[in-house]
């Protein structure tokens, strides 16, 4: 990098002037982002060695608030960028981040591995310890995490594994960025294009039409096309009543990225010797041990323990769920096996059977801008007061982003949310949520969030018409805007949810229980054309079967976890070094782990494991389950106190989310929890109370 200034027409030359700092998205060009990361690298660089090179005493001010200071131009450039190559990418977006990532991560090593700075930081911990300096909780918890983070980045090491660990970090960021765009580029590619629409019976008439939108948009006129989401089980399976096209969709999605041109194995295996590599350096034993060790969990060990617990139970529940599909599944093709195609239409006609109510029915009901309106924003301010008004003069980085003004209870104004919803290429797949400016009392900086979801777009004119696990994902990530929305720490790092990764998922899981409230279900469950509220029997069955398919939903997952736990816990010479072993690699690690059942496939396989590979959940996918101990725990703390609360709210707000990454996460649950947590919760809502004790 060799710029160090930015011509002042630069959109990010200085700090956005509209409201709350938003990007200024209008005037941002492609051409505008290498020019400012190139300048801002420059200037942080010039910002840390003024710090490591002070000849003053290290204090808290020109030391640790120095280095919260520092970078700022760099992280409102790179903050923009990595939203929007992720949610609306083009190939010269790609071609930028190929380029930055592996620099990214050399300019990083340059600052974790400066001994000067690591030296400074000592020197104010030797202060602290010694009583010659006392420290506020969250500039102490700030140094504990500096301190950590050095040395997990390997300040301690000799120069030559330093350099080889510079190598490492700048490899693995670059393959983790190739992965994630082959990713998507394999799943564009697999969507299945429909010319007979007697092939479609049972695909809702709004899914149909966005089928027949999609397929249009790649000049397929009269055609439809089912593009594929993230998982391996896709939502149209559902209703599909064709077999065979259940079928073809359903081998689609689970051999992406398996040969073709866009196979993703040879990047995993070296993503996974490079990270074993890596840590082994470190001093670890493998990758999932050098992940655990800096989250909740503290142990690989640990993390095995839950997950070998639960493992049992889970597919137990699954092979008895099993049979009953099975049987149905024999009423329409004698002799037929169940098959992972076959699972979610035939739980869905069981359901329809025992319930008397089906997912086609519920969604005329769960139209999205009143679960937006009357659900999801309607239980936020329930519990804390929130009020949210739309922004038209605000414009995101897409014409679909809208932008919310969000109001404390007091009217004054907390932040802005901006909203993503809906499917494109150009998006990568699942959801998600990412702050565009993190909170932070020192730079005086309000939050602006953003959520992101892949429901496919319906026509013009028309209603987007929701699943239920839509509107269970809905709520999900909102409970992660809310953590960065309702943050209220000092300092920008330990905004919102900068917390461990194992922790993160936490608040935004508690928020998914306002999905089931039955005053916010019968607010927002309303049919889009009459108006009429979905029938209260509807409700009340709804509700009841919050259990169904427990089975399926925990084994699909916890393949998925044990598996990634799997990969991570190899030494360098354990993985394997040809891309036609991972499909028999995966095969026995499932059985190893005894969630080899063939009907229940893993939510992802290897070759579409973006979390692991290419996000930042490598030996961390455990954390769903983790952090669900938490929220189990802490869904029985709000039912103990009343539910949909106010004052619950306020609390949960003051002691959890206010304090972002500012006090040991688990302190922090503690003083909601008044205890440690307990896994009793977790094990009754997912039907596993047959695991075995601890």
């Amino acid at each position: 990098m060799s710029r160090t200034t930015l011509d002042a027409e630069n959109p990010f030359a200085a700090p956005s002037t509209l409201p709350y700092g938003l990007p200024d998205y209008a005037r941002i060009r492609t051409e505008h982002y290498l020019p400012a990361i190139e300048a801002g690298f420059a200037e942080h660089r010039a910002q840390v060695e003024a710090i490591a090179s002070d000849p003053a005493e290290p204090t808290v001010e020109n030391t640790l608030v120095a280095l919260e200071r520092a970078g700022r131009l760099l992280h409102r450039v790179l903050t923009a960028f990595f939203n929007q190559s992720s949610a609306d990418s083009t190939p010269e977006l790609d071609a930028i981040e190929e380029t930055v990532a592996p620099q990214l991560a050399a300019h990083l090593d340059a600052i974790h591995l400066d001994a000067r700075l690591f030296a400074r930081l000592e020197s104010l911990d030797a202060q602290a310890r010694s009583g010659a300096l006392t420290l506020e909780p969250d500039t102490a918890w700030l140094l504990h995490r500096a301190l950590t983070r050095f040395v997990r980045a390997g300040v301690r090491l000799d120069a030559a594994a330093q350099d080889r660990l510079r190598e490492l970090n700048a490899e693995i960021t670059r393959l983790q960025t190739v992965f994630g765009r082959e990713v998507l580029a394999a799943q564009n590619e697999a969507a299945v294009l429909v010319t007979d629409e007697a092939e479609l019976d049972g695909l809702p008439d709004d899914a149909r039409a966005a089928a027949a939108r999609a397929a249009a948009a790649r000049g397929h006129e009269g055609a439809w096309l089912l593009e594929l989401q993230l998982p391996t089980g896709q939502p149209q399976l559902t209703t599909l009543r064709d077999r065979g096209v259940r079928e073809r969709l359903f081998r689609a999605s689970a051999s992406r990225g398996l040969g073709g041109a866009h196979d993703s194995r040879a990047l995993l295996l070296d993503l996974a010797r490079l990270r074993a590599e890596r840590a082994q350096l470190l001093g670890y034993e493998h990758h999932a041990d050098y992940v655990a060790a800096d989250a909740t969990a503290g142990s690989a060990r640990a993390v095995a323990d839950i997950l070998e617990r639960l493992a049992p139970a889970a597919v137990a529940n699954a092979r008895a769920e099993a049979v009953e599909l099975a049987a149905a599944l024999q009423q329409d093709h004698p002799g037929a096996t169940l098959e992972p195609w076959d699972w979610a239409y035939y739980a869905e006609q069981v359901r329809a059977r025992v319930r008397s109510i089906d997912e086609t029915a519920l969604r005329p009901y769960l139209e999205l801008e009143r679960v937006l309106a009357d659900g999801v924003f309607r239980a936020a301010t329930a519990l804390y007061g929130l009020t949210f008004a739309e922004r038209h003069d605000l414009v995101g980085y897409h014409p679909d982003v809208r932008v919310f003004e969000v109001f404390d209870t007091d009217g004054s104004g907390l932040g802005l949310f901006l909203a993503d919803y809906w499917t494109r290429d150009a998006k990568r797949g699942g959801a998600w949520m990412n702050n565009l400016v993190d909170q932070s009392t020192l730079l005086g900086e309000p939050p602006v969030v953003v959520n992101n979801l892949n429901i496919p777009k319906p026509p013009d004119g028309e209603p987007t018409l929701l699943a239920w696990d839509e509107v269970i994902t809905l709520f999900h990530e909102f409970g992660h805007a809310l953590h960065g929305l309702l943050s209220a720490v000092r300092y920008p790092s330990q905004s919102g949810t900068e917390v461990p990764r194992d922790f993160v998922e936490y608040p935004s899981q508690v928020n998914e229980i306002w999905a089931w409230e039955p005053s916010v279900v019968q607010a927002f469950a309303v049919h889009h054309v009459t108006g009429e509220p979905m029938p209260a029997q509807w409700v009340d069955t709804l509700l009841a079967g919050r259990q169904d398919g427990e089975g399926f939903k925990t084994t699909e997952y916890l393949a998925a976890a044990l598996l990634d736990q799997a990969w991570y816990r190899l030494a360098p010479d354990e993985v394997p070094t040809d891309p036609e072993q991972v499909e028999p690699f995966e095969a026995a690690a499932l059985a190893a782990a005894g969630v080899d059942f063939a009907p229940v496939p893993p939510r992802y396989r290897s070759a579409y494991f973006n979390h692991v590979f290419s996000s930042g959940y490598s030996a961390g996918y455990y954390s769903y389950i983790w952090s669900e101990v938490l929220d189990a725990d802490t869904v029985e703390w709000f039912r103990e106190n009343g539910g949909l609360r106010r004052e619950n709210g306020d609390a949960f707000r003051t002691r959890l989310l206010a304090r972002g990454g500012s006090v040991d996460p688990m302190q922090a649950f503690r003083d909601l929890r008044g205890r440690d947590p307990q896994i009793e919760p977790l094990l009754v809502r997912r039907g596993l109370t047959a695991a075995t004790a601890p």
